[in-house]
């Protein structure tokens, strides 16, 4: 699939002027970018954002309490999954965007290590956005709840917010909600009716509300080597279940051998009204709470495209370069999708994509051929054993193709 730098270019005498009034919706990391470059090629902008700061993800809202702790409600009231002792897992030099560097800065409350924690990067992106003032094109505490196409109106979108009915009409609209913030679940047998504590690590925070308590985690992720750390210094038991034992031994041999606390797992089979987890090969324990450390989905609850657009086994699609959808370009595109990647500068590339093929500098493929590069690189991906879910995956697929 060729990459969004080989798309042709059409000689500048030739571009026609285009300045759009460009809907973004959030202001994270990806759309506080997409903001800058709209407004650099001349769009009007307004940036939507639920919360009263920008960051996104990267803003820590320790009030978890207003949440379903699993993740089930149509619109998330908390949007960061970031629990209170968390550090970049990449050095601050490969996470900025390109023209303004994550520096070290000292004073009060800075942190200068090199993998800082994660309000270090909050403040990071607070003061990008008031560098290139884009803290003046976002409306804050404003939650978007529906986007759709106007009747009759090919390109032109209607949004309504915070419940109300009033409409505002843009037109171009540019998703970069994230995506760490619905909670993908397993199914296991008897999920629904087991009455100990049950949440997601999205709601996780600190470790003390599982004190002394019989704790199962569920996923062997990067966050639930962190999270099982913490919990062994204050929990009865952690035992830590995964479908996988090769990867599960791969990710926790070093976490096990300095907690004498922690225990591998097997697989759940079923979780029973008497407070049993019940695994895979017939043992059990009585737990007083599980955590769910398997990971997110992609969701866009506004987003009406009458189909146009869809989530299937979180492959969000059909995509062109994971950013234009081949019949709604380029009136819609999504900047933040990929995972896998060195995340700010990606996002930097897509926004400036995005801004220039609205103003007319740089020009998409057909529809017809839009679309037909999705489904080879579908193909692709299914011949190299890819499995649906990692669609939007960067570097698995780079490493599998060079």
């Amino acid at each position: 699939m060729d990459q969004p730098r080989n798309l042709t270019t059409e000689p500048e005498s030739t571009i026609l002027s285009s300045k759009k009034t460009v809907c973004v919706i959030g202001a994270g990391p990806s759309g506080l970018v997409a903001a800058r470059e709209l407004r650099k090629e001349g769009h009007r902008v307004v940036l939507f954002e639920q919360k009263h700061d920008v960051g996104g993800q990267w803003l820590f809202d320790p009030d978890v309490e207003k949440e379903d702790p699993l993740g089930r409600t149509k619109f998330m009231e908390v949007h960061s999954s970031i629990y209170n002792s968390l550090r970049l897992l990449s050095p601050r030099e490969i996470m900025g965007y390109t023209d303004f560097p994550f520096l070290m800065k000292e004073g009060l409350g800075r942190d200068t290590r090199r993998f800082p924690g994660h309000r270090e990067l909050w403040l990071y992106l607070k003061e990008f956005s008031v560098h290139f003032g884009i803290r003046e094109l976002i409306r804050f505490n404003t939650r978007v709840e529906y986007v759709g196409m106007l009747e009759g109106n090919n390109g032109v979108y209607r949004v309504e917010r915070n419940g109300e009915v009033v409409e505002e009409v843009f037109d171009a609209v540019v998703v970069g909600n994230g995506q760490y913030s619905y909670p993908q679940l397993p199914s296991i047998k008897g999920m629904k009716t087991w009455k100990r504590k049950q949440m997601h690590s999205h709601v996780y925070r600190v470790p003390q509300p599982f004190q002394n308590q019989v704790v199962v985690m569920v996923g062997n992720s990067l966050s639930a080597q962190d999270i099982s750390m913490e919990l062994a210094g204050v929990a009865k038991e952690v035992h830590i279940s995964s479908r996988s034992q090769k990867n599960l031994m791969e990710g926790f041999s070093k976490v096990i051998s300095k907690h004498e606390k922690l225990h591998l797992r097997p697989q759940i089979e079923s979780l029973e009204e008497d407070g049993r987890v019940l695994f895979v090969d017939g043992s059990f324990v009585v737990a007083d709470a599980i955590l769910y450390c398997t990971g997110y989905k992609y969701s866009f609850p506004f987003l009406d495209t009458k189909g146009l657009v869809t989530v299937d086994d979180n492959r969000v699609g059909p995509l062109y370069h994971h950013t234009f959808p081949p019949l709604l370009a380029p009136s819609l595109s999504f900047v933040g999708i990929p995972r896998k990647i060195i995340a700010f500068p990606f996002f930097e590339s897509q926004g400036k994509w995005v801004a220039q093929v609205l103003s007319g500098k740089r020009k998409l493929p057909s529809p017809d051929d839009m679309m037909r590069s999705v489904q080879e690189f579908y193909r692709q991906r299914e011949a190299d054993g890819i499995p649906r879910h990692e669609t939007h995956d960067i570097i698995q697929f780079e490493v599998r193709t060079y």
